[in-house]
């Protein structure tokens, strides 16, 4: 449900991550590459069940409240930035990158999100129902009309 009210332009995703390089029309416009897409599976749900019988498995559960796994949330935040620290500024796709950088940025930032879904299970959110509520809360403080193109904050905006 998520996915099909969250996801725009195409459906299917670029190979390896990184999104194709946009080229020039027969009639010279330029093309848009491809949106990148998240596969369908596995769904939030099926992650948030996987990390619980993980943790289940090892008795991890007395550790694994809600401050400990928001402080090791941060400490792998901070294991992500170490990989884009003193790149200047990165592409999107990253096709400066080699495989083995790339492979190390999946690792880390699925250990961000399986802490950041463990988090919301023990603090019981919604993820998906929440992710729905703030968008909708997001298009009222940036109204596309009066933000396109500006990176300022909504407080900033005049009427």
């Amino acid at each position: 449900v998520l996915e099909s009210k969250m996801r725009t332009g195409t459906e299917s995703a670029a190979v390896n991550g990184a999104a194709p390089e946009a080229g020039r029309l027969s009639n010279g416009a330029e093309e848009r590459p491809q949106r990148f897409a998240f596969s369908a599976e596995p769904s939030m749900e099926d992650i948030r069940r996987m990390q619980a019988e993980f943790t289940d498995e090892r008795a991890w559960n007395k550790f694994h409240q809600p401050r400990n796994l928001l402080l090791a949330m941060v400490g792998e935040v901070g294991e992500v930035a170490e990989l884009f620290q003193w790149r200047g500024e990165v592409a999107e796709g990253l096709p400066d990158w080699s495989e083995s950088e790339r492979e190390q940025l999946a690792h880390e930032l699925s250990d961000v999100l399986i802490y950041l879904v463990e988090l919301a299970e023990k603090c019981r959110v919604d993820l998906p129902q929440a992710v729905l509520r703030k968008m909708a809360l997001n298009r009222l403080k940036y109204p596309a009309s009066k933000v396109h193109g500006s990176a300022k904050k909504y407080t900033e905006y005049k009427d």
